[in-house]
C-alpha cells in the first residue's frame, strides 16, 4: 500500500485542527501504552483528542492517524496498514472510529500480537461495548471513557482560564479553594448548552438534534442491529423518557405507551443508557429489590433537557439533578437512588435543591450534603451546586 497517502492525508487533517483548548483527558491518558481504547458518545472530542496528540509530535515523523470509515482505509486489512507505518519508521498508530471498520476486533489483536512494538490508540462509540469483540480485546486494552464538558473544563474553554480540578472530599467539606466571578450567570449558560466542546457553534441547537438522530438512526441500527420499527419505538420511549425525567420507571405502563413489550423494555432502556442518552440508577436498597429495575431515568446531561424537551417546560429539579449526576457518575463509583435523598455515594447521602432548601428533613441522618442551587459559598454542610462542576 502507498503509506504517503495516508500521511497526505493526516498533513491535511493536521493542519485544520487547533491545539487549543484540550480536553481534560488529553494528559491522563498513558500515551505509552501498547493498545488503549478510548470511547464516548458522540460530539465529546475524541477525533480531535487524538489528532491534537498527533499534531505535537509530529515533526518525529513516527505518528499516524487515520480514520475507519475512509474510502481509502476499506481497500486494505488494518493490519496492512499498520504494518506499512511501522516498516516506515511509525512507532504509533492512532485509529479513529475504529468501530465503522468490519471485524475490527480481529485485526487490532492481530496488530497487538504480531507488532509488538507498535502503540495503538484507537477510538468507539460508547454505544458499542469496545471491549468485548471476538477478538478479546479486555485484556490487552487500557481504556479511557471521554466524557462532555465539565463545568470546569466549560468555563476554561470560555474564559480562557487554567482552573484546577477538585476533589469530591474538599468540595463536600465547604474548603473550595477557588474564587469564580459570576459563577452563576456562566453555571446557567452551561446548563443549557456546555456540556458538548461545541457548544461555541453558532448552529448548536441544530448540531445537537443532528447528535440525537444520529445515535437513535444511525447508531443504534448499525452497532445493534435493530429495525426500522424498532428505532421508532425507541425515539417514543426517549420522548416519554425526556417529559418525565427524573422518573421512578413503570415497566408496565412505559410497555404500554411505546408498544414494547417488558421483556424488551429492560434491553431497550439499556441501549439508550450505552447510546449516552440516558443514565439509570439503582435503588440502593440491597438484594432482589434493588436489582430489579432501574429507580431513577435520567437524561444523560443537561444539554439534552433543553433540546429534548421546550425550554419553558424544562423543569429546573430536573436539570439541578441532572447536571449533579453527569459530575459525580465520572468518578467511577457506584452511585445509587437512597429511601430519602437524591443520591447515595459511599456513606453520604446528597439532596439537591434550590438555595431554599432545608435541613430539617435530614436532620436524623449521620451525612448528608445539600448540594443548592443559587448559592454561590458553602456553609456548614451547604455547598453550592455549581461547585461539583470541578471534580473532573
Amino acid at each position: 500500500m502507498n503509506i504517503q497517502v495516508l500521511l497526505d492525508s493526516q498533513e491535511r487533517i493536521l493542519n485544520g485542527t487547533s491545539m487549543e483548548p484540550k480536553r481534560y483527558l488529553f494528559d491522563s491518558i498513558d500515551w505509552e501504552q501498547q493498545l488503549i481504547a478510548i470511547t464516548g458518545q458522540r460530539g465529546t472530542g475524541k477525533t480531535t483528542l487524538l489528532i491534537q496528540r498527533v499534531k505535537a509530535n509530529r515533526d518525529s515523523g513516527k505518528y499516524l492517524y487515520i480514520s475507519a470509515d475512509s474510502l481509502y482505509i476499506y481497500g486494505f486489512k488494518l493490519i496492512e496498514v499498520a504494518l506499512a507505518h511501522y516498516n516506515n519508521g511509525g512507532e504509533y498508530l492512532y485509529i479513529d472510529e475504529i468501530h465503522k471498520y468490519e471485524k475490527w476486533s480481529g485485526e487490532v489483536k492481530h496488530i497487538y500480537d504480531s507488532i509488538p512494538k507498535l502503540k495503538v490508540v484507537f477510538t468507539g462509540s460508547s454505544i458499542l461495548d469496545i471491549l468485548k469483540g471476538y477478538g478479546d480485546l479486555s485484556r490487552r486494552a487500557v481504556p479511557y471513557i471521554l466524557h462532555g464538558l465539565s463545568f470546569r473544563e466549560y468555563l476554561n474553554f470560555e474564559l480562557e482560564l487554567d482552573l484546577p480540578v477538585v476533589d469530591l472530599e474538599t468540595i463536600s467539606a465547604g474548603r473550595f479553594p477557588l474564587t469564580i466571578e459570576q459563577p452563576l450567570y456562566h453555571f446557567n449558560n452551561y446548563l443549557k448548552k456546555g456540556f458538548y466542546p461545541f457548544y461555541q457553534e453558532k448552529s448548536f441547537e441544530i448540531k445537537m438534534i443532528n447528535v440525537v438522530n444520529a445515535i437513535m438512526e444511525v447508531d443504534l441500527v448499525h452497532y445493534l442491529d435493530l429495525k426500522p420499527s424498532t428505532i421508532m419505538k425507541l425515539k417514543k420511549l426517549l420522548r416519554i423518557i425526556a417529559e418525565s425525567v427524573p422518573f421512578k420507571p413503570n415497566i408496565s405502563k412505559l410497555a404500554e405507551k411505546t408498544n414494547i413489550s417488558r421483556n424488551l423494555l429492560v434491553e431497550y432502556l439499556n441501549y439508550l443508557e450505552r447510546a449516552g442518552l440516558i443514565s439509570q440508577f439503582a435503588s440502593s436498597a440491597k438484594g432482589i429489590q434493588g436489582l430489579a429495575k432501574p429507580e431513577k431515568v435520567y437524561l444523560d446531561n443537561t444539554n439534552l433537557n433543553f433540546t429534548l424537551v421546550e425550554p419553558h417546560k424544562s423543569d429546573i429539579g430536573n436539570v439541578r439533578e441532572t447536571f449533579f449526576m453527569s459530575q459525580l457518575r465520572t468518578l467511577g463509583k457506584e452511585i445509587s437512588i437512597p429511601p430519602k435523598g437524591d443520591f447515595l455515594l459511599g456513606d453520604t447521602v446528597y439532596e439537591v435543591g434550590g438555595k431554599n432548601k432545608k435541613m430539617a428533613n435530614y436532620k436524623n441522618m449521620e451525612r448528608v450534603i445539600l448540594a443548592k442551587d443559587d448559592i454561590i459559598v458553602a456553609y456548614q454542610n451547604q455547598i453550592p451546586l455549581y461547585q461539583f462542576g470541578f471534580l473532573y
